[in-house]
């Protein structure tokens, strides 16, 4: 139900020539390369609006999920050509994305041609070829001209979710861990020991920059298996940057949806709520990496500052720290005491020890992302079990390696995927991160780990005061103020919950933690507001229906809480729960539909698949059937899920108040 918390040679340096610098910047990779004029796509009796990607027959919307719209919206752009299914498995679900391909492309365009009427045996818009892909083969007519740009498929459906882990209902069974940042890969744009001659586009900012993003640098090395790497260089930027209290930096979450596109940089800047942008290149060759960086105002695309750097690697990772400090003073940022020591806090970096590390976390992201997929139990485990392997050796290599450590910590304590380890492993948890602190005791990341073990746990007063510190040590972690923002209203301290989640949303603006306050303060209207936005913009992909589904019940809205369940349960992969909703409300309405969902997750125990316990809770509540509510909220008790701390507080659990269980789960809690 209500998960409250949300959840990488020589020694001398050689600059670049002038004239590369002044060069415009490149053009961001990984854009569809499909373009057209048309928005707006007229075939046979149908209508593809491609900005709102919608789909309409006679003018009435055909309901189709991202995935198979966006299939369509790929072979629209080649009309009677031939589209490869390594094109679409390309634009559609990115390389480090999990999930089994082939299925979900089957799946998508087998639902594609259901909503068009089409037959594979006898098509009349979309063509199978044999073992290679599709081809649209209507007849598109022609459209008034509207609004140019790249014919770029909406936002895959997990792109944002497999980051932000924050204020989600039940699915999202992590703790809002976010991407780990990659403590001692050091980014270095044009500095040097002896001190090198900064490129400037205006040597000071048009206007006061309080704020700013640091877009995800391309990957411009002949090896994309160097995508990690970029990743990486990006990860250090943003959290050298956090550390700076006078600026707002937006945080990881939200600026990696921004990996693959053109957008232009004040409409991202815009979105992001910022001042300026830092985007860039990462070029590496071994042990040498070539590194490019500018500094750009948001609202007028004005360059503020550049600069190329080529090293080698080793002593690239010496100057930790010094590019965030160059930034603060292009942007005139004034620096604290602490913040300055910090900063150029320099520490020797085993290279094959980093390179475990980001290994690490490969499998790591990659395990966070199963946790969204049915049937991936096996490969889930193997992905945190390869992952913890990594970090070992990483520390093996380099014993000061405290962001390895950390990441033990997380995997053992609280990761952001379920089901969650057994408790006996909360000891060998607090015993990593102790050691994380022992190396770097400001790191702020690991008082959040601490704080979601806590939750959990639910010891509040240690929670409390990690949460605390954690904002302290860096307020521009989006995440300590999440896990702070989930303690305040666990404990039903309402207002300052809010002026936290607004916090977290200004760090994050992917983040829906203000959503979740207004669900819990029982501000349906609102609530509704936002998650119907996120569904709109294409945000959190079935995490958003299922959200926005909650708020619909809560409302009274029945017809709309199931149609949103029904979008949600196909989208992880649960057709025949889809179907049960659907069989269930044609016959007996509301409560038929909730029957048919109570039965199939039944039916999915049975077969000791893991089932998130509150989720039957929740639907035996609405149906009235206390005994099995209770049951369920029982397992939920004995697992530590982490939903729990939240019931004091959660309206999913409103019917189940006034019996006297209830209040005895609320002490047992300790909230009583």
């Amino acid at each position: 139900m209500l998960d409250l918390i949300g959840p990488l040679g020589d020694n001398g340096s050689q600059e670049s020539q002038d004239t590369e610098a002044k060069t415009p910047r490149p053009r961001r990779v990984g854009v569809s390369p499909l373009a057209s004029s048309e928005r707006v796509v007229r075939f046979g009796d149908f209508v593809a609006d491609l900005n709102a990607g919608e789909l309409r027959k006679h003018g009435i919307r055909i309901k189709v999920q991202v995935q198979p719209f966006q299939v369509l919206q790929i072979l629209l752009a080649h009309p009677g050509q031939a589209v490869t299914r390594e094109e679409l498995q390309r634009q559609i679900w990115p390389a480090r994305t999990f999930v089994d391909f082939d299925h979900g492309l089957n799946n998508a365009v087998k639902k594609l041609r259901q909503a068009l009427g089409d037959d594979a045996e006898n098509p009349r818009y979309i063509e199978t070829l044999s073992k290679r892909g599709y081809r649209f083969i209507g007849t598109i007519e022609d459209s008034p001209p509207t609004a140019t740009g790249d014919l770029t498929p909406p936002p895959a459906p997990f792109e944002e979710a497999t980051l932000p882990i924050a204020q989600r209902k039940g699915l999202l069974w992590g703790l809002g861990l976010g991407a780990a940042v990659i403590g001692g890969l050091v980014v270095v744009f044009g500095l040097n020991a002896g001190g090198t001659r900064d490129r400037l586009f205006g040597k000071t900012a048009s206007a006061r920059i309080q704020s700013l993003a640091v877009l995800p640098l391309a990957n411009l090395s002949n090896d994309p298996a160097q995508e990690y790497f970029a990743d990486g260089v990006t990860d250090t930027l943003i959290t050298d940057l956090s550390q700076i209290s006078a600026l707002r930096v937006i945080s990881r979450t939200s600026v990696m949806r921004y990996k693959k596109t053109d957008e232009p940089l004040p409409q991202i800047a815009l979105e992001l709520g910022v001042d300026a942008v830092v985007e860039g290149t990462v070029t590496r060759s071994g042990d040498r990496v070539r590194i490019s960086a500018q500094l750009i105002e948001g609202a007028t695309d004005k360059h503020l500052w550049a600069s190329s750097y080529e090293r080698n690697l080793q002593d690239a990772l010496s100057l930790q720290g010094e590019i965030a400090q160059t930034i603060a003073k292009e942007v005139s940022v004034k620096l604290t005491p602490q913040e300055r020591v910090r900063m150029a806090r320099a520490q020797p970096i085993n290279l094959r020890a980093m390179e475990d590390y980001l290994e690490g976390q490969y499998h790591y992201q990659r395990a966070k992302e199963m946790a969204l997929h049915r049937g991936t139990e096996k490969h889930h485990q193997a992905e945190l079990d390869q992952a913890i392997q990594f970090f070992q050796n990483a520390v093996q290599e380099d014993p000061r390696y405290a962001r390895a450590y950390l990441a033990m910590g997380e995997i053992w304590g609280v990761p952001a995927t379920f089901p969650h380890p057994p408790l006996a492993m909360e000891q060998a948890a607090r015993e990593a991160i102790a050691k994380a602190l022992a190396i770097d005791p400001d790191m702020s990341e690991a008082y959040v780990a601490l704080a979601r073990i806590d939750y959990r746990g639910w010891k509040w007063a240690a929670l409390e005061q990690e949460a605390r510190r954690a904002v302290e040590l860096n307020p521009n972690l989006a995440a300590a103020h999440s896990v702070y923002s989930a303690y305040l209203l666990a404990v039903g301290r309402m207002d300052e919950a809010m002026e936290e989640a607004e916090r977290v949303q200004a760090l994050d603006p992917s983040d829906d933690a203000v959503a979740w306050v207004f669900y819990c303060e029982r501000r349906f209207d609102r609530f509704i507001e936002l998650k119907r936005n996120d569904v709109e913009r294409h945000a959190f992909g079935p995490l958003a229906h299922w959200d926005l589904a909650f708020g619909y019940e809560r409302a009274h809205m029945y017809k709309e809480a199931v149609e949103e369940w029904e979008e949600a349960m196909s989208g992880f992969g649960y057709e025949d729960l889809a179907e049960g909703l659907r069989r269930g409300y044609a016959a007996h309405g509301f409560k038929g539909a909730m029957r048919e969902w109570a039965a199939g997750w039944e039916a999915i125990a049975r077969t000791g698949e893991i089932v998130h316990p509150d989720w039957p809770a929740y639907i035996y509540s609405l149906l009235g059937d206390r005994d099995r509510a209770f049951a369920w909220l029982e397992k939920s008790m004995e697992m530590h899920t982490p939903d729990p701390p939240a019931f004091k507080v959660d309206p999913t659990l409103d019917d189940l108040r006034s019996d006297p269980r209830f209040d005895e789960l609320i002490r047992r809690v300790g909230l009583s």
